[in-house]
């Protein structure tokens, strides 16, 4: 898994799911701008990541940002951001309720 901050780490599952956000669908990780770290949701970034959010500008979003916390894909935001809410690779869902915390990772 691409998580490296120890902290996190140890409160996800296999699936990259947390304390906040933990229904089945609850599978991915964004790599968020600010520092280069992959957090499960905006929660788990303030409680142990840099404490500079900032969001990933449009002209970025072929860069890989996001984790597929079942098959481990590092998506682009593009890709995901056109996924249907789907992995692309093994299929698995990813919880489209996210869609409604977009503006926390991606300039929209």
């Amino acid at each position: 898994m691409l998580i490296h901050n120890k902290d996190v780490k140890g409160a996800i599952d296999s699936e990259t799911r947390c304390k906040h956000y933990h229904d089945d669908n609850d599978r991915i990780a964004i790599k968020f701008y600010c520092c280069n770290e992959y957090f499960p949701c905006i929660a788990c970034h303030h409680e142990h990541g840099c404490g500079k959010q900032k969001v990933w500008p449009r002209e970025k979003f072929d860069m890989k940002a996001v984790l597929c916390g079942s098959c481990g894909t590092e998506l682009t935001i593009k890709e995901y951001l056109e996924s249907k809410f789907i992995c692309p690779i093994c299929l698995n869902s990813f919880n489209p309720g996210c869609s409604i915390h977009y503006h926390y990772y991606f300039a929209m």
